[in-house]
């Protein structure tokens, strides 16, 4: 099995390298992992603790940062972040709290090794999904301690096969699994690794912010006392199923979208599809015109949900599911499409009936109008209050 994982490394990275030819996101993958050795020769590991955090993208980052801010806050210490993938490293590549951000480097035994040898670290943290074998074994042998944080299993999982013996291996050379749900912990049970139910620690991060969010002046003037419908990090799937209900002449609210992606292309093409007059962000000025605001910058949204009277969260229509718990922490009950297998949250935010999912729009039209009329408020915060914590549980572990 480990010459197929090998395999199967130098595949994608492979593949990588072809569609970087023509594919924007591949070409900053190659280019990013260009940059990582002359920025690691740069870096100085001081005499310290340090601890290095790996994640896929944004969405594992943000479930990294409560633990990372934690230790930042408790110790004298050094903080490392890796990414994967393009959309988190150049989101948060200039994250105050690290020490160094930097790509991955490519898993093969030379730059594992090279990597590590620089490094130093004392603990090591594997977000969610991130199960790099050769970085995790070798980090082991160089005496870290290895930690996995806020980790969903599932059954159908390649570890839990007859055939996953190797990989097996490698979630029992974690010296702790911190997982966010029984389901998982009795998985992990059953292949003989013990592991803590701690929670999703995006629960600590969102409603942490929650508490000291600012308002934007700005936007409560477009506002105006009005009841607000906030769509976001939408993709064009998602607007072929909410534009029959918002370009209706009966929908009187007003309407806050922030798009997944705010290239010109995408802006315009959202702008074509409102019939009500719209408003890009950038500029807004006291335009009592426009029944529709386009945010168009990256960074915003966490905070605009503050706004909300209801929410819709978009990706799962075939892109995947984007945060939900950020809507959520201010209290806004959130609507979402049909494909949310992987995101344990959208099933606790549906069986608590906080959170509910739609596959047509017909479907968004029935929901909305059940839940503009609803007060969800406190119902909502209530849910969101009893899953704080997994940051405490996480610290007082390690």
């Amino acid at each position: 099995m480990s010459l197929f994982y090998t395999l199967g490394v130098r595949s994608y990275s492979f593949m990588i390298r072809i569609a970087s030819l023509w594919n924007p996101k591949a070409k900053k993958w190659m280019q990013g992992r260009q940059d990582v050795w002359p920025a690691l020769d740069n870096w100085k590991r001081a005499d310290k603790p340090t601890y290095w955090f790996h994640c896929a993208s944004l969405g594992e980052f943000e479930q990294g940062r409560p633990l990372i801010e934690k230790l930042k806050e408790e110790e004298d210490c050094q903080v490392i972040i890796t990414f994967f993938s393009p959309s988190g490293y150049e989101i948060r590549k200039n994250y105050e709290k690290a020490d160094l951000i930097i790509y991955l480097p490519r898993e093969t035994k030379p730059n594992v090794k090279r990597f590590l040898a620089k490094v130093q670290p004392n603990k090591v943290f594997f977000v969610k999904y991130e199960f790099w074998a050769q970085y995790i074994f070798e980090a082991k042998k160089a005496g870290a301690a290895v930690y996995s944080i806020s980790a969903v299993f599932r059954k159908n999982q390649v570890f839990f096969k007859w055939y996953g013996g190797y990989l097996l291996k490698v979630l029992k050379a974690f010296d702790h699994i911190f997982v966010q749900d029984e389901k998982s912990a009795v998985l992990l049970t059953n292949a003989g690794i013990n592991s803590t139910v701690s929670g999703d620690t995006r629960y600590d991060r969102v409603m942490g912010n929650a508490a000291k969010v600012q308002p934007y002046q700005e936007i409560e003037e477009f506002i105006d006392g009005e009841k607000v419908l906030v769509i976001g990090s939408s993709w064009a799937e998602d607007d072929a199923v909410l534009m029959d209900t918002l370009n209706d002449s009966k929908f009187d609210w007003k309407i806050i979208v922030a798009p997944h992606e705010i290239d010109e292309k995408r802006v315009l093409a959202l702008e074509r599809k409102f019939s009500k007059p719209s408003v890009r962000y950038s500029k807004l000025k006291n335009d009592s015109q426009a029944a529709v605001l386009i945010i168009d910058n990256i960074g915003m949204l966490m905070n605009v949900y503050q706004y909300a009277d209801v929410a819709y969260v978009g990706g799962a229509f075939g892109k995947g599911l984007h945060n939900i718990l950020e809507p959520a922490c201010f209290g806004v009950p959130v609507i979402f499409g049909n494909s949310y297998e992987k995101f344990q949250e959208a099933y606790d935010f549906i069986e608590n009936k906080v959170g509910f999912s739609i596959s047509n729009k017909e479907e968004f039209q029935k929901r909305f109008d059940e839940l503009k009329s609803a007060n969800k408020r406190n119902e909502v915060l209530q849910f969101m209050n009893e899953r704080i914590g997994a940051t405490e549980k996480i610290y007082a572990k390690i």
